[in-house]
């Protein structure tokens, strides 16, 4: 059997003095979002350098055992090298087909907010942006988990980026009614519309006129972020 060289990298770069932060940061205690995922110690920098290095010579098979590691890193890894190999595919469709179904088909152990937020626009995001966009609400609307349903909002950043704001608002609509709102989302949504805000300022705050009552209070703030001080006051007293 050939060696997994992603994973035997990571393994490699292990560094526990960095593991009790890493823990912490990322809520690992008992009933908190990210309650007994493991680490080896490692930042995302140097994460990114060995995917750098690895990706090309890196298969489903390797993937697949990466992906399932009890390690939060590893998993990243296996995203960040998913990442890569969607991007580089290019005009290669079967291929790009591969890797969103294999990000679709992993989403148990795309378990925490970095894990999501680093690959699904670029995976998903990416691949929508010329087809009908439905996967993302079901994510939204019957996500079995809070990272199910933040992929199908996070994911829009995508849109956003190509001056395309629907879904994005379609999707927070989703969420909103959703009650209640998981912080972890509310965060989300709140930083998604802020994104909208940048290419539309008057329709995000025709959006709010209508919503803003309706949206918990972290959300309202994420969304509310740039606006002048005195329009966020009242948009949080009203």
């Amino acid at each position: 059997m050939e060696t997994n060289r992603l994973l035997t990298e990571m393994l490699s770069h292990a560094d526990p003095q960095q593991v009790a932060g890493l823990s912490r940061f990322f809520k690992t205690g008992p009933g908190q979002y990210g309650e007994g995922d493991r680490f080896l110690g490692i930042k995302v920098p140097v994460t990114r350098a060995i995917v750098k290095e690895c990706w090309k010579e890196t298969g489903f098979d390797e993937l697949e055992e990466c992906i399932r590691s009890e390690y939060h890193e590893v998993r990243l890894a296996a995203l960040l090298t998913l990442v890569q190999i969607f991007t580089h595919a290019k005009k290669d469709t079967a291929l790009q087909s591969r890797c969103v179904d294999f990000y679709l088909s992993h989403t148990e152990w795309i378990n925490n907010w970095d894990l999501v937020d680093l690959s699904c626009y670029e995976i998903l995001g990416r691949w929508l942006l010329d087809k009908d966009r439905s996967l993302l609400y079901d994510l939204a609307r019957d996500g079995r988990t809070i990272w199910e349903r933040r992929i199908g909002i996070v994911s829009t950043i995508q849109f956003i980026r190509h001056g395309e704001l629907d879904d994005t608002y379609a999707i927070s609509e989703i969420l909103i009614d959703r009650q209640p709102v998981h912080d972890l989302l509310q965060k989300a949504v709140g930083w998604l519309l802020r994104e909208t805000g940048k290419h539309d300022t008057d329709r995000l705050r025709s959006w709010l006129v209508t919503h803003a009552r309706q949206m918990p209070r972290t959300m309202l703030r994420y969304a509310i972020e740039k606006f002048p001080e005195e329009e966020r006051q009242s948009f949080l007293t009203s």
